[in-house]
């Protein structure tokens, strides 16, 4: 095998699994805090992918729509919280899940309106390249794999060194304990929810200039965006960024071995940790709240 080409799809593989994280960092905390499958997460990633684009197209400045997609995919997040998730905390995890995939497909619908049928490009707003281990890479994807670990410090920092991420990290093993402490746990859902919403917008503008921006994205992720929160264990953000990274790794190698690898062994490598360890590499027990 290539030795180039080998390394280039060792970085094309933390790439993808630098944004897989970024979409299943919200997924796991919502689901590992509120005990919700938040499905609709993966719409705020198609919302910052079009915000991204739109921005791009009218003013020219990609990094500027990346922002804009962040505070809108958090923005439209907190509205649904309000609106849809406040009512619906205490029902059971397969009413929330159908609920959050309802809004998905809604959502899919009104980006159809707005924006069309048509698949967008989007150009990379980096074209350098750069040499790693004699190898040309494109810099856009080594910054992707950089602000995903710039993410993942902040995330882990803001919930080990932070009294209102201790809280949360607490209301993940039980939120009836946290609420017996006087604290505000519906408080820590919304602020949970807003977080997830705007690390989503990051990952899908982050996204667009890798792939076609298309109505269905968001669709399309949801199989890979599963496998990375159940093979990290719920809750986890060291178990979410390391089962992202395998995922995209197994992607992106499976490719270059066998194409048809690339979308079977992801299931395989699933099915073989769940077997060792049901909760996933770094899951605790599910507590009920």
């Amino acid at each position: 095998m290539n030795v180039q080409l080998l390394i280039s799809s060792i970085i094309f593989g933390l790439s993808i699994g630098s944004i897989y994280f970024l979409l299943a960092i919200g997924l796991s905390l919502c689901f590992g805090l509120m005990r919700i499958i938040s499905l609709d997460q993966l719409l705020y990633y198609s919302i910052g992918a079009y915000i991204t684009y739109t921005i791009l197209t009218f003013i020219g400045s990609f990094w500027i729509g990346l922002l804009v997609a962040m505070i809108v995919a958090a923005s439209v997040s907190l509205i649904v919280e309000k609106l849809v998730f406040k009512r619906i905390y205490e029902k059971a995890i397969t009413f929330t899940m159908i609920t959050s995939f309802g809004i998905l497909l809604a959502g899919v619908g009104i980006i159809k309106y707005i924006w069309g049928l048509v698949p967008r490009p989007v150009p990379s707003p980096i074209h350098k390249q750069i040499i790693l281990l004699g190898t040309e890479v494109p810099l856009y994807r080594v910054i992707v794999i950089l602000i995903a670990i710039f993410i993942y410090i902040d995330i882990w920092l803001f919930l080990n060194k932070t009294i209102v991420g201790k809280a949360i990290r607490a209301g993940i093993e039980d939120a009836e304990k946290v609420e017996g402490l006087g604290i505000n746990v519906y408080w820590l859902f919304t602020l949970t929810f807003l977080i997830a919403g705007g690390l989503s917008g990051l990952g899908g503008g982050l996204h667009t200039p890798l792939i076609m921006v298309d109505p269905h994205m968001g669709l399309e992720m949801i199989p890979f965006v599963f496998m990375v929160v159940i093979i990290g264990g719920l809750g986890s953000i060291k178990g979410t960024l390391i089962s992202s990274l395998i995922v995209g790794q197994v992607i992106s190698l499976g490719a270059l071995i066998w194409a048809p690898l690339s979308n079977m062994a992801p299931f395989a490598i699933m099915i073989l940790i769940l077997i060792v360890k049901p909760t996933g590499l770094y899951g605790s027990k599910l507590l009920k709240r």
